[in-house]
């Protein structure tokens, strides 16, 4: 069992190597298939064994292009090292068809709020490109496994609300609330939540969001009229309804005890 660990764990490694070609090159518009990865100083062109998840940044380039010496972000190999944990989380004890199926999709779910997290962060922005490939991948599992109208009532909720809010803000106040991926993430998570998870992530993830701003402008790292990417608090909230639903379900005020 250990072999097969190790195993799920250089899967998950490699993985997380392409979700850092991804975090880079979707907000900018650039294929992840070509060109080839390169450094962006001196545009040296990274060979295979410079490309090995986490060991080639420790051991080989020691955080450092090999050309240029321009230092290579620690976050490379933290994504790496992390979606390996989270492959060998995931990982069922026990494997059979239906385990494997379930263990694919909650990984591709982990690394797709990964992706958008980092990115979100950095950009203020959801592509849609991962969007589309989140409700392609959500959109046949909700069919199999859950009622019509829990997914089908979840998802129009999810969309339209936080679509209405954001409309009748922008009636009012003139400006746009909530950006188009915030809205399309809320609908996608809503097939999956159903009605009333996605109600519990908008109104924490609206809390925390709400928290959080008023620290950062407290603390005068943020100001009043500063955009803030409210991505992450709704990836947040859905991590622990999705992976940690007991945790979830005690720390939420709205929750039925």
């Amino acid at each position: 069992m250990i072999e097969i660990k190790i195993l799920v764990f250089i899967f998950g490694a490699l993985i997380g190597s392409f979700l850092n070609v991804v975090i880079h090159r979707v907000p900018l518009g650039i294929s992840v298939v070509k060109p080839r990865s390169s450094c962006p100083n001196c545009k040296k062109m990274i060979f295979w064994y410079e490309n090995i998840p986490i060991l080639s940044y420790l051991f080989l380039l020691r955080g450092k292009c090999s050309a240029c010496k321009t230092k290579i972000s620690f976050r490379y190999p933290v994504v790496e090292f992390t979606i390996g944990l989270i492959a060998l989380n995931l990982f069922p004890s026990e494997i059979n068809l239906n385990s494997v199926v379930y263990f694919f999709f909650y990984f591709s779910v982990a690394c797709i709020l990964f992706a958008h997290f980092f990115i979100d962060i950095e950009h203020q922005l959801l592509p849609d490109k991962i969007n589309i490939y989140f409700l392609v991948i959500t959109l046949p599992f909700v069919i199999i496994n859950y009622p019509l109208n829990y997914w089908l009532f979840g998802g129009a909720l999810g969309f339209l609300m936080p679509l209405l809010v954001t409309w009748s803000f922008y009636k009012l106040r003139g400006k746009i609330g909530l950006g188009g991926g915030d809205i399309k993430l809320f609908g996608i998570l809503g097939l999956l939540l159903g009605p009333l998870g996605i109600m519990h992530n908008i109104f924490m993830s609206c809390m925390l969001g709400s928290v959080i701003g008023l620290l950062l402008i407290l603390s005068k790292r943020l100001n009043r009229n500063t955009a803030l990417a409210f991505g992450p608090y709704i990836i947040i909230v859905a991590v622990f309804q999705i992976y940690f639903p007991d945790l979830f379900n005690q720390l939420n005020p709205f929750s039925i005890r």
